[in-house]
Parts: C-alpha cells; structure tokens; sequence
C-alpha cells in the first residue's frame, strides 16, 4: 500500500500538518466498514457535510448514515469534536490578572492549606501580568524550604514568563516572613534583576485567626522590596 493510502505512516513521516483534513479523520476512523476504507468514508463525510463546523455538530444519526461509518466510528468522531471545541474555549479564555498579592493568595490559598511542610511555588506571569502557569520549585520541612534563584528562573525563562511571584506556605499557621524569607527574597530580587525577569513580590501564606484576619504576608507590602 503506498505511504498515500496510509495516513497514520504519513503523519509519522511527514507531521501532522501534513495530511489533509479527511487523512486526519481517517486516522479517527481507524478502519472502514462495508467495504468501504477509512479514507474513503472520511471523504464521504467532507462531501456530505462540506466543512468541518458542520460535521462537529451533525447528529450522530446523520454521521452514522455514512456507509463505512458504524455507532462507535460516529461516537469517536464526536467525542473528536467535543474535545477540539472545549480546547478552543480554553484558549480563548483570559487567564486571570495577577497584580496584588491578594489575587495571588486566592490563587493558591486551597492549594497550600493542608501542607504539613513547607511547598515552594513560582507563579509565572505574561507581560500584561496574567498567568502563564504556577510551577513547585521546592518542598521542605516543618519550617525549612531550601530555593535557589537557578530553579525559580528557570522556570521563568523556559515559560518566557515577564515576571514572577514566589509563594509558599508556612504550615505554623503565623505568615510572618524569617530571616530565611527575607534572604532567599533579596537572592530572588537580585538575580531578577541581571535576568531583567522582575520579582514582584513573595507572598506567604498562612492561616486566620481572630487577632490576625489576613492569612497571607507580602514582603513587597512589608518593604523588603526597597533599599
């Protein structure tokens, strides 16, 4: 059979960018039915439907009418469909703006409550501030985490992050930063600064209480951010 007839070797050999839009739903298909190939049923679906947008929101009853297409072809093809659609309004949904270390807390607060040690965590953001991902650096103990800027910056560079926040939890329940925040703060903020990758801020995260009603700590809000 030539590489033509054979979509899934064709993908293989020459990228999925490759094939035409029928080649790639008989690699859906598998195989035909009736006597009748993948390929061709694939074309028979295109000619009855014209485009695509059509064909995603066709009836299984009327997919299933196709001559080499049988019930699990036709549930296949639109579970195909389903998942492309539910993707494209992933990708057209604004990621959130992260700009205040509330925001930033909100975002995190339920990851963070039931660590029992210390969880280190880079929140990576665009040029416009919003989210490309949050990324663990590090895990530590009780009240211990050891971070060094190569780890976080790396994440950053790799995601072409514009800039960060670092965030982690103290498990103590009290978000006030130590001596150790502090430092491993000021390490972040220099390294930033030769990356030209700012360092926003470096929220810690913690729990309420009745004399205390904000369960997080920004060191940027504390100062530490300014000679």
């Amino acid at each position: 059979m030539a590489l033509g007839d054979r979509p899934r070797e064709r993908l293989v050999a020459k990228g999925a960018e490759a094939l035409k839009t029928e080649e790639l739903i008989a690699i859906l298909l598998r195989t035909g039915t009736k006597g009748v190939s993948a390929l061709e049923a694939a074309a028979q679906l295109l000619n009855k439907f014209h485009t695509l947008d059509q064909l995603s929101r066709a009836p299984l009853a009327e997919i299933r009418a196709i001559k080499g297409i049988g019930p699990d072809k036709a549930v296949a093809l639109k579970a195909a469909f389903t998942l492309a659609q539910r993707m494209a309004k992933e990708l057209h949904q604004e990621a959130p703006v992260l700009d205040t270390p509330d925001r930033i807390a909100d975002l995190l607060r339920e990851d963070h409550r039931d660590h029992t040690v210390e969880h280190f965590r880079v929140v990576l953001l665009n040029t416009r501030r919003r989210l490309v991902r949050v990324e663990e650096i590090s895990q530590g103990t009780l009240d211990t985490i050891l971070v060094h800027p190569r780890e976080v910056f790396r994440a950053a560079i790799l995601a072409n992050a514009a800039a960060v926040v670092v965030v982690h939890n103290h498990p103590s329940g009290d978000p006030t930063p130590s001596e150790a925040d502090i430092k491993v703060t000021r390490d972040l903020i220099r390294a930033g600064q030769l990356l030209k990758i700012e360092l926003l801020d470096h929220v810690i995260i913690g729990r309420r209480t009745e004399e205390r009603p904000r369960d997080y700590a920004s060191l940027r809000e504390l100062g530490y951010f300014y000679s």
